[in-house]
């Protein structure tokens, strides 16, 4: 019945979204400037150029820097968080990646413990390695492949998984839940013995300028910027204003809603009261009512 009522309320929803005047297209710390440089300076001792990129936006938000600067090498495009990610029309987006001129890519989830696709990565890089020559580094008996992409797609997970499957050892590089925990080209690190195959993990570079709100839109929605240089109310307003749109309404359910909304406050004030996270406040009147609690504002990204 709650479906039945979403879907005529469709034509009800916005079919534009209001930015009010925000501007995400300018975000790139010192640390992103100053990891593109040393990339540049470490390409004569890279064999492969490794492009991590989240699975849920694949045309968006890849940074065109990386093509313009370090396209000089063999190329392997990774769609990570593939767990998140809906991957049932993964033909087309390899038809439409292909037509752009990627044609080496894979789909991964690298915080799994065992993921398959994994095993097939060193095996694919190898493979486009031989297909180019290797110049300077032909004697080289060992490997080197430069991981690289835009901020918390999972460039350290995925090394951190290499050396799971490859090596039966545990992390080496540090990752986390938000953008800007590796801000530095760091030494090599070792993900596979035969062949002997290490990787640089490098910090998470946006280009200067995103070419539009839309794109800077989705990648805050995947994590890739700070919550806070965007707004977090804004980020979670996008949010329902994709799902509405997407005629996903499974948050309907989640929470108990009566009907799908496009008002962000009234679906987290019913999504505070299902979790149970609100406090009494006073009121002028001296009675109490019930009040989100600025710790589950910030939860729910109201700010």
């Amino acid at each position: 019945m709650k479906l039945y009522q979403a879907l005529r309320n469709v034509a009800k929803f916005r079919t534009v979204f209001d930015f009010g005047g925000r501007d995400v297209a300018h975000w790139f710390p010192g640390h992103m400037a100053k990891g593109l440089k040393q990339m540049r300076a470490n390409m004569k001792n890279v064999d492969c150029i490794v492009e991590i990129h989240d699975a849920r936006i694949p045309f968006s938000g890849r940074n065109p820097v990386f093509h313009e600067t370090l396209d000089v090498k063999p190329h392997l495009l990774i769609l990570n968080k593939m767990d998140l990610a809906d991957v049932s029309n993964k033909q087309r987006i390899l038809k439409k990646l292909e037509k752009n001129g990627v044609r080496n890519v894979l789909f991964t989830d690298c915080l799994k413990q065992r993921d398959d696709s994994i095993k097939k990565l060193v095996p694919m890089v190898m493979d486009i390695i031989k297909s180019h020559p290797r110049f300077n580094r032909d004697e080289n008996v060992d490997y080197c492949l430069m991981v690289i992409g835009v901020p918390n797609v999972g460039k350290s997970s995925l090394i951190n998984s290499l050396r799971r499957t490859n090596l039966k050892k545990g992390r080496a590089s540090r990752v986390g839940g938000e953008p800007g925990i590796t801000r530095a080209v760091l030494t090599k690190i070792q993900v596979c013995e035969r062949p002997i195959m290490y990787l640089l993990d490098t910090p998470g570079v946006l280009p200067p300028k995103i070419e539009s709100v839309e794109t800077g839109m989705k990648l805050a929605l995947c994590g890739t910027i700070l919550d806070h240089l965007v707004g977090e109310d804004i980020i979670a307003d996008y949010l329902l204003y994709s799902l509405n749109r997407q005629e996903k309404f499974s948050y309907v359910e989640k929470y108990n809603l009566e009907k799908p909304s496009d008002d962000i406050q009234q679906v987290l004030k019913r999504i505070a009261v299902k979790l149970g996270k609100t406090q009494r406040v006073k009121a002028i009147t001296g009675g109490t009512l019930p009040s989100l609690s600025q710790t589950t504002q910030q939860q729910l990204m109201i700010s």
